[in-house]
């Protein structure tokens, strides 16, 4: 196989670029990183010693590409689907950019941050960041309640890359943030991007890890059926 995703199947930035290549159907293999394995952390490092996932390796470039945004783009260059990840117009470019960063930055950095806080010592916990972070969740759901009225996905009537952020970064805050009763037009997206089929496989790949995730006993029962219908 000329692809393998270097992964882990809970990672939300996994699921992102998960989420774009099965969309695609694009043909890769999978190699599920260990961080508590000596051998399985070495095979990462020596592709991308910065450490983190995902990254994909092209065997027939000899290319590493790290970075979700960037592994995505990358797949639309050199292995094209259907669906297009970015758009061919600057300006319906710029948008799906520009939502894509504030996915990741917005809402899945704080939500990460409230998530391994949980995991930290009991002496190393920053309770005066969580609740900056939560505040920053605040913040997000607000713009996106607001941005979302009237479209289908994150930047109008077509899946794309700002659409796969948004799913791992949402589904997991959500649980750890929920959303206001207010906020549905924040919810009807969530709703939708759960029923897409892409989203059903990840999240059904990472079922068996959920007991993993700090907050198990907070997920709804509807995320786990989500995972398994």
């Amino acid at each position: 196989m000329t692809l393998t995703l270097y992964l882990h199947p809970l990672a939300s930035f996994c699921h992102k670029v998960l989420i774009a290549l099965y969309e695609n159907e694009t043909a890769f293999d999978s190699r599920i990183v260990n961080f508590a394995d000596p051998d399985s952390a070495a095979a990462l490092l020596d592709k991308w010693p910065v450490g983190k996932i995902p990254i994909l390796h092209d065997e027939a470039t000899g290319r590493t590409v790290p970075e979700t945004s960037i592994i995505i783009e990358y797949l639309q260059a050199h292995y094209p689907g259907p669906v297009r990840m970015l758009p061919n117009d600057p300006e319906a470019l710029l948008q799906v950019r520009l939502w894509d960063r504030f996915y990741d930055l917005y809402v899945s950095v704080p939500m990460q941050k409230i998530v391994t806080d949980r995991i930290r010592p009991a002496d190393a916990h920053d309770p005066h960041g969580v609740t900056e972070a939560r505040g920053m969740l605040d913040q997000a759901y607000k713009m996106i309640e607001t941005h979302m009225q009237g479209r289908l996905w994150a930047t109008g009537d077509d899946f794309t890359m700002a659409d796969c952020a948004a799913l791992p970064g949402l589904f997991f805050a959500s649980i750890v943030h929920p959303f206001t009763a207010q906020q549905q037009a924040l919810s009807s997206y969530l709703e939708r991007l759960l029923q897409r089929a892409s989203v059903k496989r990840v999240l059904a790949e990472a079922q068996p890890y959920f007991s993993m995730f700090p907050y198990r006993e907070a997920m709804p029962a509807r995320y786990l059926e989500a995972a398994t219908s």
